[in-house]
C-alpha cells in the first residue's frame, strides 16, 4: 500500500519536528517561500510544532540561533533563501565555526534546472560554506530530505560541535515524496567519538601525580561536553589551580576555591604569569588560543604539557603537548580522575594570592569602585553583577564591553556566557541574546554592548518589540569604537583615525520601538537605574555614558609573552 505523498516543505517540517527542533530563527524570500507556507501550519492549531522567529536581518537568524544553542546545549536553527540570504548567514556560520556552536541553516535556492545560469538570486552556497562550516551540503531531490537533514543533526551536535549548511532547490521543496524519517548515528569516514587511549591516560596521570605545580586551563570543550561535574571532582581531587578562557568561563564556578581567573590577553594577572612557571600545564577542552598564549616561542617552555580534547587537528597545532588525550572530556575526566592521587598543592595555589593582590589594587578596585570622575564599564558591570546575584545569562558584544564584562561578571551556574570568541563579530551580541532568551526562558539574560557594536545589528531591536524578548539590554557609549582607539592610543601614536562615533539619539529610537528606556550619567543613579531594568518585565535598554579613554585591564601587548603582561598603560 502506497503511503500518503507529501510536499518536500512539509517533508523538512517533519524532519526538524522529528529532531526536537522547537524554535527557528529565519526570513522568508522567493527561493524559500514553499517551506514558509508550510510552516504556517506547522506554528498554529493542531499541526503547531515550531516557534518561528522572525529576524529583521539574516545575519540575526545565525546569531540567534547561536545563542540558543549556547544557553540550552540544543541545535539551532536558522531558515532562509537563497541568494543574499544565504550570504547574508556566512557570518554567523564562520563564528559558530570557529566557536564551536553547533547550528543548521537551511538556506533556499534556486531550481537545479536553473543552477550555473546566474538566475535571480543564485549563489554558489555550498561552495562558499564549505570552508567556514562542518559539512555543507545541496538537498537536491525531496526524496534526500529525511537522510540530509538527520546528517546534518547528527553532524552539528556529535563530536567537536559546529555550524552546518543545507542548500535546498526550489524544486526539491515543491517535489513529492513519501516521507520516512531517518535516524543517523553513524558515518564512516567521521569519528564523532574518538575511542579513549588509557595509555595515554596512564602518562598524564603519571605527570600530575609527579607535578608540584600543576595548573589547568579549562575551556568550552568542557561546557560542550557536559563535563563541569566531572572537572570539579578531577581538579578537587588533585588540588589542580584552574584559570578558564573566555569561552569556558562558566564551566567552572567563579567563586570556586580553584579558580584562579581568566586567562588571555586581558584575562587576570595571576594565572597568566603562573602559565610562565607552573611545571605541568593541563589543557581541557581549549584550543591554545593566541589570545591566550601570546608569543609561542616563549609559551610555557618549563612545562609538560597534557592536552585533553575531542578534536585530534587541535592537537600539537599551536602548543607541542607531551600527551594527548583525545577524546570527550566528559570520559576523559573520569578516567584521569581515577588514576589520579589525591593530593595538596596549599604553597603553589597560595603563591596566586600576591599576583592577585596586586592586580586587585592596581586595577580592579579602581575599575569597579571609582572615587570621582565619569562612569566606568568595569563599575557598570560590577552593579549588574551584584544585583542579578549571579543568576543572570551574560551575552556581549565584541570590544571593550566585552573584555569588561567576561572580567567582572559573575558565573555561579553553567552555560551562563554567550560570547563571540574565535572571529570577534561586532554586531554578534543584540541577536544572540535574543536566541539566548529562547534558549533559557526561565533566567535573565542580560546582553552589554558598545555604542558601535550596538549599531552594527540595530534593526534586532525590531525582532525584541515583536516578541517581547526580556532582554535587558547595557549599552555602554563611549562615543568611540574603543577597543581599537585604545590600541590606536598604545601603538599608533594616538592618532584616533575614525574610531570617534557620532551617535543617534537612542532614547528616540528606543521609543519608536517601544522599548523602555533610561540614561546614567552620573554613577549617584547607577544602582537604582540597574533595579529598575531588572524590576521591568520584557526588554529594556539601559545607556551609560562612560569615560571616553577607559582602557582596559591587565593586557598583554601583541606579539608578546604572557608574563609581559601589563597593569597600566604607559604611553
Amino acid at each position: 500500500m502506497e503511503k500518503e505523498k507529501i510536499t518536500g516543505s512539509e517533508a523538512l517540517m517533519l524532519a526538524l519536528k522529528a529532531e526536537g527542533v522547537k524554535t527557528i530563527f529565519g526570513y522568508p524570500g522567493g527561493s524559500i517561500m514553499p517551506v514558509y507556507d508550510a510552516l504556517y501550519d506547522y506554528t498554529r492549531g493542531n499541526k503547531k510544532a515550531f516557534d518561528h522567529i522572525l529576524v529583521r536581518h539574516e545575519q540575526a537568524a545565525t546569531h540567534a540561533a547561536e545563542g540558543f544553542a549556547r544557553v540550552s546545549g540544543e541545535v539551532g536553527v536558522a531558515l532562509v533563501t537563497s541568494g543574499p540570504g544565504a550570504t547574508n548567514t556566512l557570518t554567523g556560520v564562520a563564528d559558530a565555526m570557529l566557536d564551536s556552536t553547533p547550528i543548521v541553516v537551511i538556506a533556499g535556492q534556486v531550481p537545479i534546472a536553473a543552477l550555473g545560469t546566474d538566475a535571480f538570486q543564485e549563489v554558489d552556497l555550498v561552495g562558499v560554506a564549505q570552508p567556514i562550516s562542518k559539512w555543507s551540503y545541496q538537498i537536491r531531490h525531496a526524496e534526500d530530505i529525511a537522510w540530509a537533514v538527520s546528517r546534518a543533526f547528527y553532524i552539528a551536535r556529535s563530536g567537536r560541535p559546529g555550524p552546518v549548511v543545507l542548500d535546498f532547490p526550489k524544486n526539491a521543496q515543491t517535489e513529492m515524496v513519501e516521507f520516512e524519517p531517518e535516524h543517523v548515528n553513524f558515518i564512516r569516514s567521521y569519528v564523532a567519538q574518538p575511542k579513549l587511549d588509557m595509555k595515554a591516560v596512564k602518562e598524564a596521570a603519571e605527570l600530575i601525580n609527579n607535578a608540584k605545580k600543576p595548573l589547568a586551563l579549562v575551556g568550552q570543550g568542557v561546557e560542550l561536553g557536559n563535563a563541569q561535574q566531572e572537572l570539579l571532582r578531577f581538579l578537587e581531587k588533585a588540588d589542580i589551580p584552574a584559570g578558564r578562557t573566555m569561552l569556558g568561563l562558566s564551566a567552572l564556578p567563579s567563586t570556586h576555591p580553584l579558580n584562579v581567573g581568566m586567562l588571555g590577553m586581558h584575562g587576570n594577572y595571576a594565572p597568566n604569569l603562573k602559565e610562565q612557571e607552573c611545571d605541568v600545564l593541563i589543557a581541557i577542552g581549549m584550543r591554545f588560543s593566541d589570545r591566550v598564549t601570546g608569543n609561542l616561542k616563549t609559551y610555557a617552555k618549563q612545562a609538560k604539557v597534557i592536552h585533553l580534547d575531542i578534536d585530534h587537528s587541535e592537537i600539537d597545532k599551536n602548543v607541542k603537548t607531551t600527551v594527548a588525550v583525545i577524546a570527550d572530556c566528559k570520559e576523559s575526566l573520569p578516567a584521569l580522575t581515577e588514576l589520579i592521587n589525591k593530593a595538596s598543592h596549599t604553597g603553589w595555589r597560595e603563591s596566586f594570592i600576591p599576583l592577585q593582590k596586586k592586580e586587585y589594587e592596581k586595577v580592579i578596585e579602581p575599575a569597579i569602585h571609582p572615587k570621582d570622575g565619569p562612569l566606568l564599564m568595569g563599575e557598570v558591570v560590577n552593579a549588574v553583577a551584584e544585583a542579578t546575584e549571579g543568576d543572570a545569562v551574560l551575552v556581549t558584544d565584541v570590544g571593550q564591553n566585552q573584555l569588561f564584562a567576561t572580567r567582572y561578571f559573575k558565573y555561579p551556574k553553567k552555560r551562563s556566557i554567550c560570547t563571540s570568541g574565535g572571529l570577534g563579530t561586532m554586531g554578534y551580541g543584540m541577536p544572540a541574546a535574543i536566541g539566548a532568551t529562547f534558549g533559557a526562558p526561565g533566567r535573565t539574560v542580560v546582553s552589554f554592548s558598545g555604542d558601535g557594536g550596538f549599531q552594527m545589528c540595530i534593526e534586532e531591536l525590531g525582532t525584541i518589540m515583536e516578541q517581547q524578548c526580556p532582554v535587558k539590554m547595557v549599552m555602554m557609549n563611549n562615543h568611540y569604537l574603543g577597543n581599537v582607539r585604545q590600541w590606536q592610543d598604545m601603538f599608533w601614536k594616538r592618532r584616533k583615525s575614525f574610531t570617534k562615533m557620532l551617535n543617534p539619539n537612542y532614547e528616540l529610537i528606543a521609543k519608536g520601538y517601544g522599548i523602555p528606556y533610561e540614561a546614567v550619567v552620573d554613577r549617584k543613579d547607577l544602582k537604582a537605574a540597574v533595579e529598575k531594568m531588572l524590576k521591568t518585565e520584557g526588554p529594556y535598554l539601559l545607556e551609560c555614558a562612560i569615560l571616553e579613554d577607559d582602557d582596559v585591564l591587565p593586557m598583554t601587548p601583541p606579539g608578546m609573552s604572557v608574563d609581559d603582561m601589563m597593569l597600566e598603560i604607559n604611553v
